[in-house]
C-alpha cells in the first residue's frame, strides 16, 4: 500500500507493505465533526470507464485489499445504508463483531456491530433471511409512510425495526439521515446502490465519496456509480487522499 496523497515522508520500505487494519482504520476515521452531527459517507468502486458494476455485481470490480478497506468502513460506521436492490443482488448478510474494531468501537461508545439499515419502498424483501431474523442488532427498514401497511408488520414481525422516513411509498433523503442521527447514528455508511447514492448526491446530504478505482475495463451499458436525474448544478468535492495497492486507487473527497 502506497500513499499518494497528501504528500508524506514515508520510506519505500513502509510504502511495499500491507498496512494493518489499525492503519487503514486511522486513514479512514471518521472526522471530528462526526462526533457532534451525522456523517453521511458512502463506499464504491468504478471501473476505469465508470462502470459501477459487472453483471449486476460489485464484486467482479473489487480485490482483497478493496475488501480490507470495506470491512474497514464497516468497522468504523454506526449504520450501513443499503437500497433494497443492492441487499438482494449482493446476499447481504448482517454486519458481524470484529475483534479487530472491538476496542475501537467500545471507545466510541459503539455497539459491537453496525445497523445495517435498508431503504425499500416496496419492501418487496425476504424477512425470513439471516439479516431480518438474525441480526447481531436488530435491522432497520427505512421507507415512506404509503408503503404496504402488511408488509411493514411483516418486517416488524421478522424483528426489523420499520421507520417511515417519507411522506409517500418512498423515502426522502434528508429524513433517512436525520431518522439515523435520532437514533444515535450518527457515523453513517452508504453501499450503494447506484439509485440510492444519487438521490443522497441530488439532496445534497453526501459529507463524504470512499471511491475505489478499479484498474479494469467492462464497456457495455453497466450503471455508473450514482443513478437518477442529474443535479441543477454538480457537486463539488475535494480530494482528502490517495491510497495505491496493485493498481487500484482508493481514494477519499469531502463535500466543499
Amino acid at each position: 500500500m502506497r500513499r499518494l496523497f497528501p504528500v508524506t515522508d514515508m520510506t519505500a520500505s513502509d510504502a511495499d507493505r500491507e498496512w494493518s487494519l489499525d492503519e487503514l482504520a486511522d486513514a479512514y476515521a471518521y472526522p471530528e465533526e462526526a462526533s457532534g452531527r451525522s456523517w453521511l459517507r458512502a463506499n464504491m468502486v468504478s471501473s476505469l470507464d465508470g462502470a459501477g458494476q459487472h453483471d449486476g455485481r460489485s464484486q467482479p470490480l473489487s480485490s482483497e485489499t478493496d475488501m480490507r478497506i470495506f470491512g474497514t468502513l464497516r468497522g468504523l460506521a454506526d449504520v450501513v445504508i443499503a437500497g433494497a436492490e443492492t441487499v438482494r443482488s449482493e446476499g447481504y448478510r448482517p454486519a458481524r463483531a470484529r475483534d479487530a474494531f472491538a476496542a475501537r468501537r467500545a471507545a466510541a461508545g459503539q455497539g459491537p456491530a453496525p445497523v445495517i439499515a435498508v431503504v425499500t419502498a416496496s419492501l418487496d424483501l425476504d424477512f425470513s433471511l439471516p439479516l431480518f431474523a438474525e441480526p447481531l442488532v436488530p435491522t432497520i427498514v427505512l421507507t415512506g409512510a404509503l408503503s404496504d401497511r402488511e408488509r411493514r408488520a411483516e418486517a416488524e414481525r421478522a424483528g426489523a425495526e420499520v421507520v417511515i422516513a417519507g411522506d409517500g411509498r418512498g423515502v426522502e433523503p434528508e429524513r433517512v439521515v436525520a431518522a439515523l442521527a435520532e437514533r444515535g447514528l450518527r457515523r453513517q455508511l452508504t453501499e450503494g446502490g447506484p439509485r440510492l447514492l444519487g438521490q443522497f448526491v441530488a439532496a445534497g446530504v453526501l459529507d463524504e465519496l470512499c471511491l475505489a478505482l478499479s484498474p479494469t475495463m467492462t464497456a457495455g451499458g453497466a450503471q455508473r456509480i450514482a443513478g437518477g436525474p442529474p443535479v441543477a448544478l454538480p457537486k463539488r468535492f475535494a480530494v482528502a487522499s490517495v491510497l495505491e495497492q496493485d493498481g487500484f486507487l482508493f481514494t477519499r473527497y469531502l463535500r466543499i
